[in-house]
């Protein structure tokens, strides 16, 4: 996640009113579909897949991630030869996986770097998408010491990987998804949300077309808040834009995973002001509804002390089996999400 406000959350964006528990009649309002489905694929999301993941891509041998350096290179092939070696497709017609930012468009200093895309395409509304997005950049190197940026945001990464891999199962046993799903990597968050703004003004995908970005930024360690209770999940921004979002991941997660979902960084008046400070934040910009998943601070957050050894990665996988509860839904329900009247 980006250490520093950005300047355009001076301005208040969106309806930020605290969202309690839901009605029991507002919850019978959102129909779940293919609930045994969701089940079955869920449970080939593991702890065991997202360790190995995660311990390769927060290693020594990615040396932080640092936006257009080497070890975010490297990130960057590591990311397409895991969609390359499960048959999931790049949305990019010369099928490199890449979306180049060049130099130019970057803060001074900063080298040119990529976003990486991969996708499945719909069934029967291939023209509308859902994207999937988390950062993979971290910060890097300093005189002595690597950011390994395990948490923030291998945890992230490795989440949409496996959400992926879903995905693909089911696809692969014939059940593709209704609506496109874009797994959309970000490069430069922590520079300022420098990938997502570049997709957001060069998507591959028309803007209009897509209908909710769900995005993954920490979510593989407990703060200090929750030390007696590590069974959560902050979740921010779902009500901003389409009320409809925060009521489907609601029942998704009553449906399936428990978690306590918070929504303590939701409020208008929270000073840290989490909701423009990673990358939904250009999609919801753009009036596309978002849900920022997040794990909140602890004490390794920015320190070269992330590191993948303090994973819980029991809870990780549970968070990632929401999220890909959440993320079916969208993909395979009627209609596209109600947007908010006062939008």
């Amino acid at each position: 996640m980006k250490i520093y406000l950005l300047l355009l959350a001076l301005i208040t964006f969106g309806s930020c009113k605290k969202i309690k528990n839901i009605t029991t009649n507002q919850q019978e309002q959102i129909h779940l579909v293919d609930s045994s489905l969701v089940a079955k694929y869920s449970a080939s999301i593991t702890a065991s897949s997202l360790k190995e993941n995660l311990y390769l891509f927060a290693s020594p041998a990615f040396a932080g991630r640092a936006t257009g350096e080497e070890g975010q290179k490297k990130a960057v092939r590591f990311l397409a030869n895991f969609y390359k070696s499960q048959g999931i497709a790049s949305p990019i017609a010369d099928t490199s996986y890449f979306q180049h930012i060049p130099k130019t468009f970057l803060p001074e200093n900063i080298q040119a770097s990529e976003n990486v895309l991969a996708y499945i395409k719909g069934s029967e509304k291939p023209e509308e998408v859902l994207i999937i997005s988390g950062h993979l950049d971290h910060l890097g190197l300093n005189e002595k010491d690597i950011f390994f940026g395990a948490d923030d945001n291998g945890s992230g990464t490795v989440a949409i990987l496996e959400i992926a891999k879903a995905f693909k199962a089911a696809q692969d046993q014939g059940i593709s998804p209704k609506r496109s799903i874009l797994f959309l990597h970000l490069t430069a968050e922590e520079i300022g949300l420098q990938g997502s703004l570049y997709y957001t003004k060069n998507p591959i995908f028309k803007l209009e077309n897509t209908i909710a970005n769900l995005n993954i930024d920490m979510i593989g360690r407990v703060d200090p808040l929750h030390k007696e209770n590590p069974n959560y999940i902050y979740i921010i921004g779902a009500d901003r834009l389409s009320k409809e979002l925060h009521y489907i991941n609601e029942k998704v997660n009553k449906n399936s995973t428990n978690l306590l979902l918070e929504y303590k960084y939701n409020e208008k008046e929270d000073s840290n002001r989490y909701y423009y400070r990673s990358d939904h934040y250009n999609f919801a910009k753009q009036n596309i509804p978002v849900i920022f998943y997040f794990n909140g601070e602890h004490e390794d957050y920015h320190k070269p002390t992330d590191t993948p050894d303090k994973i819980n990665y029991t809870l990780l996988k549970k968070r990632t089996q929401l999220i890909f509860g959440t993320a079916w839904q969208l993909a395979n329900q009627e209609n596209r999400l109600i947007l908010n009247k006062d939008n």
